[in-house]
């Protein structure tokens, strides 16, 4: 009853925080157009609010003693999250080209038919799979920076000198999101566009904020009774639980943006927000200082981070057709995510022995 009970609050905290980061994203998103930015850049900029329920989490757990939670959030998130969006966005591409298809089928019947012309039949996308299309600023602006974040994460926390999470770590990762946001947003500006402001947006804004702080910490203290009633360490908990929990808002957000058309926005922002996540999520982390007890573990988990990151940057750069994911290579996203699974729970920590 009592784990029923906790995981009811879990679920209600993660709403609440994306409800909270929700009220923030339209804002950032007029920022965006206000000040022409691209839109793999206002994915870097508006990343600001979709990557704010993974950094209050990880702020929360760190200062009540729980860093464990949000190192396994933080890991766990950016590992699931690539699959799982890019899945969704390419399902969401399939079937707004159906129903587009759907739609020119339907006009051309309302036609007088001509026989001039030789019968061509109409392509069916649901039999035929069309790749996903991104701009090519989905490749340069978002993911090699999104390597690279992995990179630096890896040479300040792997290394048996300096093994574990310390304050100067969590610093540089800081600037290193400066420089990340600022590549973004210089990168393909364009000129600005006139945008309205509603009466009150500010103020709906940080009710926005306020609901993020306290689904946050929600999320923390329910993860936290659970894996008690489990058992389970607060690692396994952040890596299996809130980090599953976290991204479910993501999910619904990239198939409503996807439908809408803007595939390159849909796409890189799972990797906007690993990248905020990887850098400004760390950062409070370290502030407190986290040793790693169990290294195998977290360099497993660190090493599919950097693996599902490279096949994002590999497929769009050297697919069949540049700038796009076709099917096979949604699916060898999915074959890895559950290649993970099966190392982690069998090989490490030996569920089934």
């Amino acid at each position: 009853m009592k784990l029923l009970l906790w995981t009811s609050v879990l679920l209600a905290a993660v709403w609440a925080a994306y409800w909270g980061a929700d009220k923030l994203s339209d804002p950032l998103q007029k920022l965006r157009m206000q000040w022409g930015l691209s839109e793999a850049a206002g994915a870097a900029f508006i990343a600001l609010a979709t990557a704010s329920p993974e950094i209050g989490t990880n702020t929360v757990s760190a200062f009540q003693g729980l860093a464990d939670i949000g190192l396994g959030n933080l890991l766990g998130s950016n590992i699931i999250s690539v699959p799982a969006i890019v899945t969704v966005a390419y399902l969401a591409s399939q079937t707004r080209s159906a129903n587009q298809n759907q739609h020119s089928e339907e006009l051309n019947s309302d036609e007088e038919e001509d026989f001039s012309r030789p019968n061509t039949p109409q392509l069916n996308v649901l039999s035929s799979w069309t790749e996903l299309r991104v701009k090519p600023e989905a490749l340069t602006v978002q993911a090699i920076p999104y390597l690279i974040a992995i990179a630096l994460v890896a040479a300040l926390t792997v290394p048996e000198p300096w093994r574990g999470l310390q304050p100067i770590d969590g610093w540089i990762m800081g600037v290193a999101y400066l420089i990340y946001v600022g590549q973004a947003i210089l990168r393909g500006r364009q000129e600005g566009q006139t945008v309205r402001w509603r009466k009150g947006e500010l103020g709906v804004a940080l009710g926005g904020i306020l609901a993020l702080a306290i689904g946050a910490y929600f999320v923390v203290a329910a993860t936290e009774r659970i894996v008690t009633i489990l058992g389970i360490s607060e690692l396994i908990g952040g890596l299996f639980i809130t980090s599953t929990l976290s991204i479910a808002p993501e999910v619904f957000a990239t198939w409503s943006v996807a439908r809408s058309g803007q595939m390159t926005a849909a796409t890189t922002s799972v990797i906007a927000d690993n990248t905020a996540t990887m850098t400004l999520a760390f950062f409070p982390l370290a502030l407190v200082g986290i040793p790693i007890e169990n290294f195998a573990l977290f360099s497993v988990n660190l090493g599919f981070v950097a693996l599902l990151a490279a096949l994002y940057s590999a497929f769009i750069q050297w697919g069949k057709r540049k700038y796009s994911f076709e099917l096979w290579e949604v699916a060898t996203l999915i074959v890895v995510y559950f290649i993970y699974l099966a190392i982690v729970l069998i090989g490490i920590l030996k569920v089934f022995t």
